[in-house]
């Protein structure tokens, strides 16, 4: 079957591209000395994720208990949460413990308190990873206001938790305006983790684990001394933003949307069935693109179409503008590919997907964790 026969909007991805994309990331991460943990967020497909272990992965990342559930459910056996879980989910994570390695990141000392009560009075015992806030200033303990070294020395004290190491996400990165920049965000969060570290051990605690997570960074961490883990998530994809940041070319993007021109009111607007309940309404941050992705010269083609802008989106439709000075022979029952502005986010508005090779169908995946946000 043709992607010409799908019924649109759809998401489509490239099966040669997602594989080569798995691939080269591992081959960095193994040949930089790190461990590779996907987070599995981006894509929520049990059969990815056994796929990207099978390749050389340790184990895969979640954001949420309710994606690791569906994970476990499908035989996965190794799943962190870098996510702050709060201890009101303790029959939860007992019940995980049953079906999986399990690990999950701590940075409040009375979270943490409260999973070592928990732990101890089911005789039971989790691994944890102190999350240290690298500049992103969203989640974790920030060194410039707190003592790490002796938060997590506290924590390495707590009765039912084993403390593996240290956790971080430079999710700034995604606001860097070059390579340089990335590359030197990637440098700091490096310095500061091993910087605790050495602190940490100078209080007589050994840690095993350096786990960094980003795919902006990711090419540059592999690299960084001191580092036992990397987390990339969107890589097995890539989209518009990664491209922006210099992380990805056009080529490497493995996922894109399908959709259909349903009105043109004028010569300088079309209308496409892709609203924002399937591109999303994230915008490129640290640049200056505008629009909601982009429209691809062909269907068999990864090169963006620049008489196009994907100008705004509402629940079902994108308005398209069509640039000054060109013209554009789309009519409505037209298809057109997009490559969105975040792949991670379309991946969670969709119960299926269609794996493809070119023009092909392969095959349909069904995105199992969609929507298990608790």
């Amino acid at each position: 079957m043709k992607i010409t026969s799908l019924r649109t909007p759809c998401v489509l991805i490239d099966q040669r591209r997602v594989e080569r994309n798995i691939d080269r990331m591992q081959q960095a991460a193994e040949a930089g000395g790190k461990r590779l943990r996907p987070h599995a967020k981006t894509h929520k497909s049990p059969d990815l994720a056994l796929t990207q272990v099978a390749r050389g992965a340790i184990g895969i990342c979640c954001a949420k208990l309710g994606e690791a559930e569906v994970f476990a459910d499908h035989r996965v056996s190794d799943i962190r949460l870098p996510y702050p879980i709060n201890p009101v989910n303790a029959d939860r994570v007992l019940a995980l413990l049953d079906r999986t390695q399990l690990s999950f990141i701590v940075d409040d000392l009375e979270v943490a308190r409260g999973w070592s009560r928990q732990m101890a009075a089911a005789s039971r015992s989790v691994d944890v990873l102190v999350k240290i806030d690298v500049g992103f200033h969203r989640c974790g303990v920030d060194p410039e206001t707190t003592d790490a070294a002796e938060f997590v020395v506290q924590v390495a004290e707590m009765p039912g938790l084993r403390l593996k190491g240290l956790l971080s996400h430079a999710g700034q990165a995604y606001g860097a305006t070059s390579a340089d920049a990335v590359e030197e965000i990637a440098v700091r969060e490096a310095g500061i983790l091993t910087e605790v570290r050495q602190r940490v051990g100078a209080m007589g605690v050994a840690l095993e684990e350096i786990s960094v997570g980003a795919t902006p960074t990711a090419r540059f961490s592999a690299a960084l001394p001191g580092i036992t883990e990397l987390r990339p998530g969107n890589y097995i994809y890539y989209d518009r933003m990664q491209v922006a940041l210099g992380a990805a070319e056009w080529d490497d993007c493995a996922l894109t949307v399908l959709a259909r021109v349903v009105s043109r009111p004028d010569p300088k607007r079309l209308i496409l069935d892709s609203g924002s309940k399937t591109l999303t309404n994230d915008q490129v941050r640290g640049g200056a693109l505008p629009g909601y992705g982009v429209v691809l010269q062909a269907l068999d083609d990864s090169t963006p179409d620049e008489r196009f802008v994907i100008e705004r989106l509402s629940e079902e439709h994108a308005t398209v503008r069509v640039l000054d000075g060109t013209t554009s022979t789309l009519v409505p029952g037209d298809l057109v590919r997009i490559i969105p502005n975040h792949a991670c986010v379309v991946s969670n508005l969709m119960d299926e997907i269609w794996v493809v090779d070119g023009e092909e169908v392969a095959d349909a995946l069904r995105v199992a964790a969609r929507g298990r946000i608790t």
